[in-house]
């Protein structure tokens, strides 16, 4: 049975650090684009990071730029996103998902979800 299990969230004081890992099971992460999405309540799904399959290529919002690194370790079947300087309206339920193809920005392209973590920034 496929999974995808996000971790590491919390609550951070503005300007620290998380790393949250998106671990997959029953498939084998390598052959998908990993993408992160983060969403607030009332709010649409925002993209906001993917890293390709193939070369390993990273791609970001504007919002997170400069800020988030994406990453992925295909021998531990885990995708990573690490977050710093980490403002208030970084706060959300992130999300990974998975996708074929180039890099998509639109959830709809993504066939596979996690149950999502939440990340809580606030003093």
């Amino acid at each position: 049975q496929r999974q995808l299990v996000e971790s590491g969230g919390g609550l951070v004081q503005p300007g620290g650090s998380l790393r949250l890992s998106c671990a997959a099971s029953g498939f084998s992460l390598e052959y998908y684009n990993i993408g992160w999405f983060r969403q607030t309540p009332g709010k649409e799904r925002e993209w906001v990071s993917c890293i390709s399959s193939v070369h390993d290529r990273s791609y970001y919002a504007d919002s997170v730029k400069g800020r988030f690194t994406i990453a992925r370790d295909n021998a531990k079947n885990t995708g990573y996103l690490q977050m710093s300087s980490l403002k208030r309206e970084d706060t959300a339920n992130y999300y990974c998902a998975i996708s074929d193809g180039n890099c998509p920005k639109g959830e709809y392209e993504y066939d596979f979800w996690g149950q999502g973590t939440q990340v809580t920034v606030s003093s």
